[in-house]
């Protein structure tokens, strides 16, 4: 579950402490600043994002990033750290996620569509073509 931004600030009233994962969600959703508004408003869990009206499911986004970092900070698969390490030098580690996440993205959708597993060497190369990318 993605810690919502009152959750957040009701545990840091109350002198609470956040468990590892709200901390890690409470921070991606400070990256997230165009999401504030989203995720302070209960309904918008019901609502319908699409891609075809150019909108992002935050809370997909903000899973991914969960999702990312846990497979950076394992090396899973492997060579996704030094993968992040080399991307996050030239672009910075927020960008470096999003460029993992493009990957991820694509390599789930492939999954899907020809109903296999994902494919982490897939996954791997994909990442790995913006290591040599120039600025």
């Amino acid at each position: 579950m993605i810690l919502s931004i009152t959750q957040r600030d009701q545990k840091s009233v109350k002198n609470k402490v956040l468990t590892p994962l709200e901390t890690m969600a409470a921070d991606i959703i400070e990256m997230h600043p165009e999401y504030h508004e989203v995720l302070l408003d209960p309904d918008s869990k019901q609502a319908d994002y699409t891609v075809e009206q150019g909108q992002t499911n935050p809370f997909l986004h903000l899973s991914m990033h969960l999702a990312i970092n846990e497979q950076v900070s394992i090396d899973h698969p492997p060579g996704i750290k030094q993968a992040f390490e080399q991307i996050s030098k030239r672009i910075g580690e927020h960008e470096a996620v999003h460029v993992i996440m493009e990957a991820l993205g694509e390599v789930i959708w492939e999954a899907q569509r020809l109903n296999k597993p994902l494919d982490n060497q897939r996954y791997l190369e994909l990442i790995l073509r913006h290591t040599t990318k120039s600025r």
